[in-house]
Parts: structure tokens; C-alpha cells; sequence
């Protein structure tokens, strides 16, 4: 395990164990917790911009978004929105490409996509897993969400400074915990194909599904969970930093299973209504 796996076992609200405790324990320096990637400040809001623009119209490609970035102030050739978007994992969604933030190792198994045509009826049946960007007003940070199909729950989610496994392990395992799926859907992303993910899936007898590459929809319940959390929290608080923004989550993320009224479930029902109602 590198240090930055090990940074996302650390509990910043551990009221027991020190972080020095937690450091010293982890063989890593405290200073490390307070790791950040380093970026340039007009990248970051190029980025955000991006992120912004990519949440509104996913359809739009690199220069339709060179374009729209002038409304921000931003000018910037169409070349670095390119790389910009790489760095975001961004492409313009046609049919034969979707947003892919995790990127594919080629050494790692993909397994096929069991859900065409398949019909979800109770919770807990199908859980589709995700990693989207989210801005912080001087960095990023990256977070994966574990949903529910049938109910829209969130069933678990993790922040992370990084694109390490380790925090997506963390969600699956913390899921985990409170109840079991049939199938498991999620990109073919190297967080996803990671064998310490894979074997906690099959140690559950759990099947695993994989959107096939240039299949727009085959996640896209999770892709709406992304824009209802950019648009309805993320874009309006504007989080300072990365533990503003995990404790801003956190109040999101039980307000959007509790109370939040889903227009695509009966009679307008939360997802936690409908998810623990079977």
C-alpha cells in the first residue's frame, strides 16, 4: 500500500485516536494528511469551469466548451481544453463514447454488461458504481457513489484527494455492511477492475457487470445522481476545501435519500421510502 492509499484510511473525526496516533500507525508523516495535488490556480478554474459547462451539456465537445468558457472569462485554445478535459476524465456524449473518469488498465479482467434488457424490480437487485470530479475553490477532490437502481438510494460514498483505489474499496466495503446486491455495474475503470474490488465482489457471490466501451446509457442512473448533486449542492455552496466539502456531502447525501422526493419513483417517494420498503 503507497502513502496515498494509506492517506484514505485516515478518520479526520476519530475522536480516540489522534491523527498523529493514526499516522504513526499508518508509518506515514502527519504532514502528509494535509496532501493536496498541486495545480495552477487558472487550471483549477478552467477546470471547474469545465466541469460546470460538461454538467449543463454533456454533449458538447472540446470546442463547442473552448467557446461557451469565454462566457467565464476564460480563454484558453482549444488544445489545453483537451487536456483539460483528459485530466477530468470528460468526452462529449455521443453513442459511441460516456464520460470516463476512471481509466482502463488493459491488464486488469473486464466483464461483460449483463443489463441489457433486464428489468429491476426490487432493491438491492442492481447497485451501479461511479467516480465523478468535484471542485473545491482552491483544489479538487474525486468522489465515487454506490447507487441503488431501483430505489435511486445512495447507498454509500466516499471523498477522496485522489484516484487511488483504495476509497472506492472503502464504499463497496461500507455497503457491504448494510446490505448485499445481485449485480454489480460499473465503467471498466482500473478503481473498478482493481482485483481487491473484484474479490470482494465474488467473496459475496455477487455478479459483476461492466458498461460495454461506447455505451452512453448503460450507467446513466448514476450519471443523473451526478448533475442532482453538482447543481443542488456542489455549484451552490462552493466548498473552501476538501473536509468542508465531506462534511457538506455528508448532510447532502442524507437529505437526498431521507427527505429529497425523486419525480421518478412512485407517487414522488424518497429513495429511502422505496428502498427499504421490500
Amino acid at each position: 500500500m503507497n502513502c496515498l492509499e494509506k492517506l484514505t484510511l485516515i478518520d479526520q473525526k476519530n475522536s480516540l485516536v489522534s491523527l498523529s496516533r493514526q499516522a504513526q500507525l499508518l508509518d506515514i508523516s502527519r504532514s502528509s494528511l494535509y496532501y493536496q495535488p498541486v495545480i495552477n490556480p487558472e487550471n483549477i478554474a478552467a477546470m471547474n469551469a469545465i466541469d460546470e459547462i460538461y454538467t449543463r451539456y454533456p454533449f458538447y465537445g472540446s470546442r463547442r466548451i473552448k467557446d461557451e468558457l469565454e462566457n467565464y472569462e476564460i480563454f484558453i485554445c482549444r488544445e489545453h481544453v483537451q487536456r483539460l478535459m483528459r485530466k477530468l476524465g470528460l468526452e462529449a456524449i455521443y453513442p459511441k463514447s460516456k464520460p470516463n473518469l476512471s481509466k482502463a488498465n488493459n491488464q486488469h479482467k473486464k466483464y461483460p454488461y449483463l443489463l441489457k434488457k433486464f428489468k429491476i424490480v426490487k432493491p438491492n437487485q442492481v447497485w451501479g458504481a461511479d467516480i465523478t470530479y468535484i471542485r473545491l475553490q482552491k483544489n479538487f477532490a474525486y468522489l465515487v457513489a454506490i447507487l441503488d437502481w431501483y430505489s435511486r438510494y445512495v447507498v454509500s460514498w466516499r471523498l477522496s484527494r485522489t484516484l487511488e483505489s483504495n476509497f472506492c474499496i472503502q464504499a463497496l466495503t461500507e455497503a457491504l455492511k448494510k446490505k448485499e446486491t445481485n449485480i454489480h455495474n460499473s465503467d471498466q475503470g482500473v478503481q473498478f477492475t482493481d482485483q481487491d474490488y473484484v474479490t470482494i465482489l465474488q467473496a459475496h457471490s455477487i455478479q459483476i457487470s461492466m458498461d460495454g466501451r461506447g455505451r452512453c446509457m448503460d450507467n446513466i442512473f448514476t450519471e443523473r445522481l451526478w448533475r442532482t448533486v453538482k447543481y443542488e449542492n456542489v455549484y451552490l455552496n462552493e466548498y473552501l476545501d476538501f473536509d468542508e466539502a465531506r462534511s457538506g456531502l455528508n448532510e447532502y447525501f442524507s437529505f437526498y435519500n431521507q427527505k429529497r422526493r425523486h419525480s421518478a419513483l412512485p407517487n414522488r417517494q424518497t429513495p429511502a421510502q422505496i428502498y427499504f420498503s421490500k
